[in-house]
C-alpha cells in the first residue's frame, strides 16, 4: 500500500500540471451536467414492507387519479376578536380567496370551500381552505406560489389572521451563513496550526474542489435518481469535513519530511504513502459506514448514504492527486518564512512536546484518566435511556414561519390531532368499512371519525380519523397501534403520522443489524491495519461511549430543551427518527479517522524498535496538534448547519459536532493512551496463524525505509518508480 502511494504521490508531483487540469476539468464536467440537467423533483418518501406504505400503495392502486403524490396546503383564517368566520365579511373574504385559488394556476387539482367541507371550527373562530396540487412540491412554479401566498392577503389587510401550512411551501434548507463561518473558522485554524497561509490554504481549496464536484453531480443526478435535498447537504456536511481533514494530514506530513532534509518531491512522495495509507483506510471507514445506511431498507436514507459515500471517496482521490500536486506547485513555500530561511520546522506542529508532555502525563495516571474519560461520558450518556424517536412536523418549525402559524391555528381551533390525521383503508365492502368506523369511534385517542369513503368499485373504503393528541406524541403512535391491534386483517393505517410511526420502528430495528454489521467490517479492517487484536476492538467500544454520549447530549437539548434557546430549539420533541443510525453510521467513521491518523504514528514509532510507552509519546509527539486541529475544523464545519431552518439538518449538525468533541478529545486523546499505556506490548498482539492470514498493507511505510535511495534521491532519481 505504502509503495503504491509513494509512487502515485510522486507521478502527481511530477506531472502536477496535468493532474491539476484534470480535477479542474472533473470540476467543470460536474458543474456543466448540474446546469443542464432537468430540475429535481420532490423526494418521494416510502418506508417499504411497513402497514402505511401499504396501505398508501393500495389507496394509489384502488382511487385511480388522486393526488397522493401532489403537493398540499392550507389555507387557514382566524376571525378577529369579536367576529366569526361565519359572519358575512369573514365568509366574503374567504369566498374570494377560495375562488382567487382555483383560478390562480394550472396546478391546482382542487380547492375545497370550508363552508360546505365543515371546515370550520366548532366556535367559528377558525377555517381553512384545503389546496391540492397535480404535482410535487419541488415542481411548482413561481407563479403558483405567488398565488398561494396572494391569496388571502386581501383578508390579511381587512383585518384576518391568516396563515400558510402543508408542503407546498416546502423548500431546500435554509443554512444562513453557518457553513461559511464553519469554513473561515477552519481557515483560521489552519493558519493557527501551519503558521503558513498557503499551507492553510491547500487544504481549503481542495476540499472546496472535492465538494463542488460531488455536489454538482448529485444536482445532476438528482431528477434521475430521486435526491432529495437534504441529501446535497449532508454531502457537503461530510465533504467538507474530511476533504479539509484528509488534506490537512498530507499537509502536515509533507512539511515533516521537509524539516527531515528530503527534497520536496520526495516528501510529497513520502507523504502520500505514510500518510496517504492512513486517509485511504480512514476514508473505507467512512464509507463503509455510509454505505452500510442501506441495512435499514429505507430508499431515501439508502441514497443519502451513498452519496455522501460518494463525496467521501472524491475527498480520498484528491488528498492522494490533487494534494501532491498542489505541493509540488507550493514547494517549501507551504513552510512559514522562518522554518523556510532554517529549513527546520518540528515534524508535523510547531510545538511537538505538547502533545509529548499530555501523552506522558497520561502515561503516569492512566488509570485515573481512563475513569475520568469513562465517568464522565457515562454520565452525559444518561439522558440516552429517555430517548423518544419520531419525524419533525410544521409544528417543529420556527415560531415565525407561517408554516408554524397555520399549525398553531389549526390545533387551537380544531384540536392538537388535528394537523396529523389517520387514514385507515380497509380492503372490502360497505359491511367492512361501518364494522371498522363503529370501531374507532370507540377509542379514546380518537376525536372525530369521518363515514367511510368508497371507490368506485365499492370494494375499497377510506376513514379519516383525528387524534385527540398532537401527531408527534405518544399517545397518537399508541391509537395507531389501537387501531391495528383490534382491527381484522384487511384494514390499514397510513397517513403522515402512521407512516412516520412505521419509520421509527423499522430504525429501532436496523439499529442492531447496523451496528454489527459496520463495527464488524471496520474492526476487519482495522486489524489489518493495526495488525492488532485489541486495538480495533479498543476503537469500536470508545467509539459506541462517545456516539451513547453524543445521544445523550442531543436527548438533553432537543428532546428536553436544555440549552435549547442557545442553539435555536424552538419546539422540543421527538428526536428525529434516523438520528441514532445516522449519527451510528457517520460518527463511526469519522472516529476512525482520528484512530488511524493517530494511533498509526504510534505503530510506526513501535515497529521502528521504539517500546510501547515511548511508541506513545512519540504517536502524541507527532500527531497530537494535527489531530487536535482536524477536530476542531470538523466541529467547526459541522455546527455550522446548527444555524438551519431544517430540523433535521439543524439535529444533525449538533450530534455531529459534539460526537466528534467528545470522540476526539476524550476518546482518543485520554481514553485511548491510557488503554494503551495499561496493556503496554499486548496491545499490538496478534494471533500466529492470523498474522500469517493478514495482507501486510504497511500503513507504517517499512518498505519505503528499507530503500534508503528514497530518502535522499533528487528529483531526477528514481524514474523507474513511476508506474507506466
Amino acid at each position: 500500500m505504502a509503495s503504491f502511494l509513494y509512487r502515485l504521490g510522486r507521478l502527481a508531483f511530477r506531472r502536477r500540471r496535468i493532474v491539476a487540469l484534470m480535477w479542474v476539468a472533473l470540476l467543470a464536467l460536474a458543474g456543466f451536467g448540474a446546469a443542464s440537467a432537468p430540475a429535481a423533483t420532490s423526494s418521494s418518501f416510502s418506508v417499504p414492507g411497513t402497514e402505511a406504505q401499504k396501505a398508501f400503495d393500495l389507496l394509489e392502486e384502488r382511487f385511480p387519479g388522486g393526488s397522493a403524490d401532489g403537493a398540499t396546503a392550507r389555507v387557514v383564517f382566524k376571525a378577529p376578536a369579536g367576529e366569526k368566520m361565519t359572519d358575512p365579511g369573514p365568509r366574503a373574504e374567504v369566498t374570494g380567496a377560495v375562488a382567487a385559488l382555483k383560478s390562480g394556476s394550472g396546478q391546482v387539482a382542487s380547492v375545497t370551500d370550508p363552508y360546505t367541507a365543515q371546515a370550520v371550527s366548532k366556535d367559528s373562530s377558525t377555517a381553512y381552505v384545503s389546496v391540492t396540487y397535480k404535482v410535487g412540491s419541488m415542481e411548482l412554479t413561481d407563479s403558483t406560489l405567488r398565488a398561494l401566498k396572494k391569496a388571502g392577503a386581501q383578508a390579511r389587510d381587512n383585518g384576518l389572521t391568516v396563515e400558510i401550512g402543508g408542503d407546498a411551501l416546502q423548500a431546500a434548507p435554509e443554512t444562513g451563513a453557518g457553513e461559511i463561518i464553519g469554513v473561515i473558522i477552519a481557515g483560521v485554524v489552519l493558519v493557527v496550526t501551519f503558521g503558513s497561509l498557503i499551507a492553510a490554504g491547500l487544504p481549503l481549496l481542495t476540499a472546496l474542489v472535492g465538494v463542488g464536484i460531488g455536489i454538482s453531480t448529485i444536482t445532476a443526478l438528482a431528477a434521475a435518481l430521486d435526491l432529495g435535498t437534504t441529501t446535497s447537504t449532508l454531502a457537503m456536511m461530510i465533504g467538507l469535513a474530511v476533504g479539509i481533514d484528509y488534506a490537512l494530514f498530507i499537509v502536515s506530513r509533507y512539511r515533516a519530511e521537509l524539516a527531515e532534509g528530503r527534497e520536496k518531491e520526495e516528501a510529497a512522495a513520502r507523504a502520500a504513502g505514510t500518510a496517504g495509507s492512513a486517509v485511504v483506510f480512514a476514508g473505507l471507514t467512512v464509507v463503509i459506514a455510509l454505505a452500510g445506511l442501506a441495512v435499514a431498507g429505507i430508499p431515501l436514507l439508502t441514497k443519502m448514504g451513498f452519496a455522501a459515500a460518494g463525496t467521501v471517496v472524491v475527498a480520498v482521490l484528491i488528498a492522494l492527486t490533487l494534494v501532491p500536486a498542489l505541493l509540488g506547485f507550493a514547494g517549501d513555500r507551504v513552510l512559514g518564512r522562518k522554518a523556510r530561511k532554517n529549513r527546520e520546522v518540528n515534524a508535523a506542529s510547531p510545538r511537538p512536546n505538547a502533545g509529548a508532555r499530555w501523552a506522558r502525563l497520561v502515561l503516569r495516571h492512566p488509570v485515573a484518566v481512563l475513569l475520568a474519560g469513562v465517568v464522565g461520558l457515562g454520565v452525559i450518556a444518561v439522558p440516552a435511556a429517555s430517548l423518544e424517536v419520531g419525524l419533525p412536523d410544521d409544528g417543529s418549525q420556527p415560531v415565525s414561519t407561517t408554516q408554524r402559524k397555520a399549525y398553531d391555528l389549526l390545533s387551537d381551533g380544531f384540536g392538537p390531532g388535528f394537523n396529523g390525521p389517520l387514514t385507515v383503508v380497509v380492503d372490502g365492502d360497505r359491511a367492512d368499512g361501518d364494522r371498522a368506523t363503529e370501531l374507532i369511534r370507540n377509542l379514546d385517542g380518537a376525536t372525530a371519525v369521518t363515514p367511510p369513503t368508497f371507490n368506485k368499485a365499492g370494494d375499497t373504503a377510506m376513514i379519516t380519523v383525528i387524534p385527540r393528541d398532537r401527531p408527534s406524541s405518544l399517545a397518537t403512535e399508541d391509537l395507531v397501534h389501537e387501531i391495528r391491534d383490534k382491527s381484522s386483517d384487511n384494514v390499514y393505517v397510513t397517513g403522515a403520522t402512521a407512516l412516520n410511526t412505521d419509520f421509527s420502528q423499522k430504525m429501532s430495528d436496523a439499529l442492531l443489524p447496523y451496528l454489527a454489521l459496520v463495527v464488524g467490517l471496520a474492526f476487519l479492517l482495522l486489524t489489518v491495519v493495526f495488525r492488532s487484536v485489541l486495538v480495533p476492538l479498543k476503537a469500536a467500544l470508545g467509539f459506541l461511549l462517545s456516539v451513547v454520549a453524543a445521544l445523550g447530549a442531543v436527548v438533553a437539548v432537543f428532546q428536553w430543551g436544555w440549552l435549547g434557546s442557545l442553539f435555536g430549539v424552538e419546539q422540543t420533541g421527538p428526536v428525529m427518527s434516523m438520528m441514532p443510525i445516522f449519527m451510528i453510521g457517520v460518527v463511526f467513521g469519522l472516529a476512525m479517522d482520528y484512530e488511524v491518523f493517530l494511533v498509526t504514528r504510534m505503530r510506526e514509532a513501535f515497529v521502528h524498535g521504539q517500546r510501547p510507552a515511548d511508541a506513545i509519546v512519540t504517536g502524541f509527539g507527532h500527531s497530537a496538534r494535527v489531530v487536535a486541529a482536524a477536530a476542531v475544523i470538523m466541529i467547526a464545519v459541522f455546527a455550522g448547519f446548527i444555524g438551519s431552518s431544517e430540523q433535521m439538518i439543524k439535529t444533525i449538525g449538533f450530534g455531529l459536532a459534539i460526537a466528534v468533541f467528545f470522540d476526539a478529545f476524550v476518546v482518543r486523546m485520554a481514553i485511548v493512551p491510557a488503554v494503551l499505556a495499561l496493556l503496554g506490548r499486548k496491545a499490538w498482539w496478534l494471533p500466529g496463524w492470523l498474522e500469517r492470514t493478514l495482507p501486510n498493507v504497511d500503513v507504517e511505510g517499512e518498505q519505503l525505509n528499507e530503500e534508503p535511495s528514497r530518502s535522499t534521491g533528487g528529483p531526477g532519481e528514481d524514474r523507474e518508480l513511476i508506474p507506466v
